[in-house]
């Protein structure tokens, strides 16, 4: 926890704007008072305050999968997912929910690290351009805005961790963005998309496959509309190099699109499980994808 402790503190030293500094106060002295409350923010500007209470306070699971978390409290071999940070405003017309995770018991420190850093940052920048997209709507007469960015284990094995990261952002209609990190947890190592391959020839054969599963998917329902032979939006031609991707539980690739990225928006997240077979030409082995 010694590590966990540090970043928690890395992250409260943030700079803050000097005039939050009275309701930064009031914040960890009301977290020091209930830490088991989750904060609920009714003034605006607040974010800052919220992640120095949440930070003071006791760290709570993500709500989406804290009944998985709680009937397996350990992922593999002494390696946990916690949320450390969870920043929330609650408005009329505002709202936002972002939840941050942490990585603790890889025995590579420097990428966990690294990992835990990067998920920190990536939620600091989400939230303060909601705080400040907010701002310029207001100044405009006012609106509708909401964002919600959170996380699942998508796999948990005695070797691999996937951790899917999602961000949806509402104004007139939303959009979604998946980030995806699979770990070995064995050798320490975060697995890249070409580093399961012997050369970029996997790109030609799996965009194929899904190209194929595309036509597929439309033949079989007339509501299944992908971007191939499109008249409204660029046609899909191929992955790319590092194209969103996760490991499952059975150690199958899986490609991931973003909402809009290869389809309508009603279409949302677009997934393909690729079949090991076509890809046995390419991989470097079969200790990922089997």
């Amino acid at each position: 926890m010694k590590k966990l402790n540090k970043l928690k503190k890395d992250y409260s030293e943030t700079e803050i704007p000097s005039e939050l500094e009275d309701i930064v106060n009031a914040s960890i002295n009301k977290a020091k008072a209930s830490r088991k409350k989750r904060p609920v923010f009714k003034q605006w500007a607040i974010g800052a305050a919220a992640a120095a209470a949440l930070f003071l306070g006791s760290i709570n699971m993500s709500p989406s999968f804290a009944q998985a978390m709680a009937n397996v409290p350990v992922l593999g071999t002494f390696v946990n997912v916690l949320t450390v940070q969870q920043l929330t405003v609650d408005k009329e017309t505002y709202q936002a929910d972002v939840s941050t995770p942490a990585i603790e018991g890889l025995s590579n420190k420097e990428l966990q690290a690294t990992l835990n850093n990067k998920y920190i940052e990536e939620n600091k920048v989400l939230f303060e351009q909601f705080e400040k997209d907010v701002a310029e709507l207001e100044k405009a007469g006012g609106g509708h805005m909401g964002v919600d960015s959170g996380y699942e284990v998508l796999t948990d094995n005695d070797q691999l961790l996937s951790i899917a990261r999602y961000e949806v952002n509402t104004v007139a209609s939303s959009s979604t963005i998946m980030k995806y990190d699979t770990i070995d947890k064995q050798n320490n190592v975060l697995i890249t998309l070409p580093s399961l391959f012997k050369d970029d020839t996997y790109v030609e054969t799996i965009s194929a496959y899904i190209a194929g599963e595309m036509e597929r998917k439309m033949a079989e329902d007339e509501n299944n509309i992908y971007f191939l032979n499109s008249e409204f939006a660029e046609d899909f031609q191929t992955i790319k190099l590092d194209q969103s991707f996760y490991i499952t539980d059975t150690n199958k690739l899986v490609i991931s699109f973003d909402k809009y990225e290869i389809a309508p928006g009603y279409m949302g997240i677009q997934t393909f499980e690729i079949p090991t077979d076509i890809l046995k030409n390419h991989l470097v082995g079969d200790t990922y994808i089997k």
